[in-house]
């Protein structure tokens, strides 16, 4: 990247930055404040949206239910995100459960303030397509995910990919600060439960990770990525 380049992006981000901020600032003075605890739902099974919630901490699982009766994990929304984001900006509902997976606050804004700010200052949408290209971009890796021939790999691919969005370097290595079931992992890489749960096991038997409580720490990432290679 020359100076040039290095200049226009660092003029975008302070620019998105800035957009942020009076975005979070609309939900703090027009939204409502709303308190979950962990395991609680936002927005229930079959439910339509009360409104466009603001991650002011916590976590929030987004998910649906398969035909089986499964949850099939989507994304998880961390602070400073929005959703239901598709909603928001089109009014489709996709009967997406959301979840808090850890104690929650978020600021909850109508749909119609949250269009009307939108429609008013058309720059706040740079921080929301952001947000967007950054969901398409998680579901196109899950997709190519998907091209791995062995459900561990895919498994490998899987956390590699969360870590990126929810990893903490600590001494022990690369925590997952995202609370994952197994059933969250197989759903994401076309796996029984079963299965997802032997492979995890093999791979904490070799030193790669270990798993408790639903956090995962990735010991070695660079062997991580070499089994992939």
């Amino acid at each position: 990247m020359d100076i040039s380049s290095k200049h226009t992006h660092t003029e975008y981000m302070l620019a998105t930055l800035k957009q942020m901020a009076e975005l979070v600032e609309v939900f703090r003075s027009r939204g409502v404040k709303q308190t979950y605890r962990k395991g609680d739902f936002i927005i229930r099974p079959g439910e339509a949206p009360s409104g466009v919630h603001y991650v002011y901490s916590g976590l929030v699982k987004a998910y649906d239910i398969t035909k089986y009766n499964e949850e099939n994990l989507l994304i998880i929304r961390k602070e400073d995100e929005v959703f239901p984001l598709i909603w928001a900006l089109t009014g489709q509902e996709r009967q997406v459960i959301y979840q808090a997976l850890a104690p929650t606050v978020t600021l909850c804004l109508s749909r119609e303030n949250f269009l009307k700010y939108i429609n008013e200052s058309p720059q706040a949408m740079a921080p929301l397509v952001d947000m967007t290209i950054e969901m398409y971009r998680l579901h196109s890796e899950r997709i190519l995910n998907l091209e791995y021939r062995s459900v561990r790999e895919r498994i490998i691919s899987f956390l590699l990919t969360m870590s990126q969005r929810f990893g903490k370097q600590t001494p022990d290595g690369l925590l997952i600060e995202a609370p994952l079931r197994h059933q969250d992992i197989a759903s994401s890489v076309n796996a029984t439960r079963e299965t997802t749960s032997r492979e995890l096991s093999a791979l904490e038997r070799k030193g790669l990770l270990t798993n408790k409580q639903s956090l995962i720490l990735l010991k070695d990432v660079d062997a991580l990525r070499h089994y992939l290679s």
